[in-house]
C-alpha cells in the first residue's frame, strides 16, 4: 500500500513486513510460555532437579524382607511402595487360592 492510500485511511494498516514480525514475536511468546509450563511439570514429576516432587516416591530397589513379630493389637501396616503392594496382593491371592483348594478337598472327601 502506498503512502497516499495509507494517509487517507483513519487507522494505518500494517505492511506485510510488519505483520511477519508480529507473528514471529507471538510465536516466540507462546514458545516461552510452553517451555515454562513444561519445566514446571517436569520438576513436579521429579524428572528435573530443583523443586520438590508432588508425591513422596520410595526407592525403586526392593529392600530385604525380614520376618517381624506379628502384634495383633497394632494396626495393619499399609505398604508404601508399589512393589510392596503387589507382593501383598500376590500373598492374599495365594492364601485365597489355598483356602479354596482346601474347601474343594473337604467337599470331595
Amino acid at each position: 500500500m502506498d503512502q497516499k492510500k495509507q494517509a487517507r485511511r483513519p487507522v494505518p494498516q500494517l505492511t506485510r513486513g510488519q505483520r511477519g514480525w508480529i507473528g514471529l514475536i507471538a510465536i516466540l511468546i507462546a514458545l516461552v510460555i510452553v517451555a515454562l509450563l513444561a519445566q514446571t511439570v517436569l520438576k513436579t514429576y521429579g524428572l528435573l532437579p530443583g523443586a520438590e516432587t508432588s508425591g513422596k516416591a520410595g526407592s525403586r530397589i526392593p529392600g530385604v524382607a525380614g520376618t517381624a513379630e506379628v502384634d495383633p493389637t497394632s494396626a495393619t501396616r499399609v505398604p508404601a511402595t508399589p512393589i510392596e503392594r503387589a507382593r501383598g496382593l500376590e500373598q492374599q491371592l495365594q492364601r485365597d487360592a489355598d483356602e479354596r483348594g482346601q474347601r474343594i478337598d473337604e467337599q470331595t472327601k
